[in-house]
C-alpha cells in the first residue's frame, strides 16, 4: 500500500496559498506531519480525504486516483478531523452501529460483532451505553478513532488528535494509535513534536504550504549532533544581544528564567553549553530557516 502525493497545490479564494507543490510518498505505518497552526496541514489532510479540490497535482492511493475516484478512496479511508462532532444524545454503541450502516455494513450480526470489537479496542466498552455528550475530550477522541476504523480502512488520517487532552488521555490515545498503525497507512497531522517523536518512523515538516523536510526523526536529530547549544539569560537586553549575534532557534522558560537554544557549527563562546539535540530543535531550526527566506 502506497500513498503518493505529487506537486499538490491549493490556493483559496481569499488568496491564501495553502499548499505549494507538496510531494510525498508514504508507505504502511505511522507518518508524522508536523507544522505550526496555519501551515497547511489540514488543507493537505482534507484534500487527501476527498473533502476539497486541489488546484493542481496528483494523489494516488495504491494506484487509485484520489482526486478523481473519490468513492473508491472513501471506501478505503478512515478520517478523524480536527473538529469532530458527535450526536450528544446518542450512545457510542448506537452511533457506531448507525455509522456502520452508512459505511455499507448491512448484515446486523456482522455489524454487532464489529461494533463490539471497536468499543473494546478503543477501551470504551464500559461506557458504550452512555450518551456521547457526557464523554470527556479523550473519550470523544477514542470514539473518533473507533468510527475511523469502520470498514477496515487502508488509510487513516488523524488531524491534531491530542490537542487539549490531559497527559493520561494523551498517553492512552497515542498507545491506541500505535496499535493500529502497523498494517495500514496512518497520517498523524499535528503541531505537537512529542507525538511524532514517540510514534512515527517517518515524518515531514511543512510551513506556509511548503514542504521543508522529510526524514526519520532519528536521522533528523542525528544531523544536529554537536550543533545545539544553550544559554540562560537574565534580561531582555541580554537575550536581544544573543539573538543579534547567534542563530537562536527557540526560547524556553526554565524555573522562571529564559533559556535560549542556539544552532552553531562550532562553540559560540563563553556561557554557551553543548546539549543533546532533540526533535524540537529540528522543528524550530527548519521553521527559523524558512522564516528567513
Amino acid at each position: 500500500m502506497e500513498l503518493k502525493i505529487t506537486n499538490l497545490s491549493k490556493t483559496y479564494s481569499n488568496g491564501v496559498h495553502a499548499l505549494r507543490g507538496i510531494s510525498l510518498s508514504l508507505g504502511t505505518g505511522m507518518f508524522g506531519l508536523l507544522g505550526p497552526n496555519g501551515a497547511g496541514k489540514s488543507s493537505l489532510m482534507r484534500t487527501i480525504a476527498t473533502l476539497q479540490e486541489a488546484d493542481s497535482g496528483e494523489v494516488t492511493l495504491d494506484g487509485i486516483n484520489v482526486l478523481k475516484e473519490k468513492d473508491k478512496v472513501r471506501r478505503l479511508l478512515g478520517y478523524l478531523p480536527q473538529e469532530f462532532g458527535v450526536y450528544p444524545k446518542m450512545s457510542a454503541g448506537d452511533m457506531l452501529d448507525h455509522l456502520a450502516v452508512m459505511k455499507g455494513i448491512m448484515n446486523r450480526g456482522e455489524r454487532k460483532e464489529l461494533v463490539e470489537a471497536l468499543l473494546n479496542q478503543t477501551n470504551l466498552w464500559d461506557v458504550r451505553k452512555k450518551n456521547l455528550g457526557t464523554y470527556s475530550g479523550g473519550m470523544k477522541q477514542r470514539f473518533g478513532i473507533a468510527q475511523a476504523l469502520l470498514g477496515q480502512p487502508k488509510l487513516i488520517i488523524v488531524d491534531e488528535p491530542t490537542a487539549g487532552l490531559d497527559p493520561t488521555e494523551r498517553n492512552r490515545f497515542l498507545n491506541l494509535l500505535s496499535s493500529i498503525g502497523r498494517d495500514v497507512i496512518v497520517i498523524l497531522s499535528t503541531h505537537i513534536v512529542e507525538d511524532v517523536r514517540e510514534l512515527c518512523p517517518r515524518m515531514a515538516i511543512i510551513n506556509k504550504g511548503q514542504l521543508l523536510t522529510e526524514d526519520s526523526p532519528e536521522e533528523a536529530i542525528g544531523a544536529l549532533a554537536g550543533r545545539i547549544w544553550r544559554k540562560t539569560v537574565n534580561s531582555d537586553a541580554e537575550m536581544a544581544a544573543v539573538q543579534s549575534e547567534q542563530n537562536v532557534i527557540s526560547t524556553h522558560l526554565v524555573a522562571g528564567r529564559t533559556e535560549l537554544r542556539i544552532y552553531a557549527e562550532d562553540a559560540p563562546g563563553e556561557g554557551f553549553l553543548p546539549v543533546e539535540a532533540d526533535l524540537e530543535d529540528v522543528y524550530f531550526l527548519h521553521l527559523s530557516r524558512h522564516g528567513k527566506n
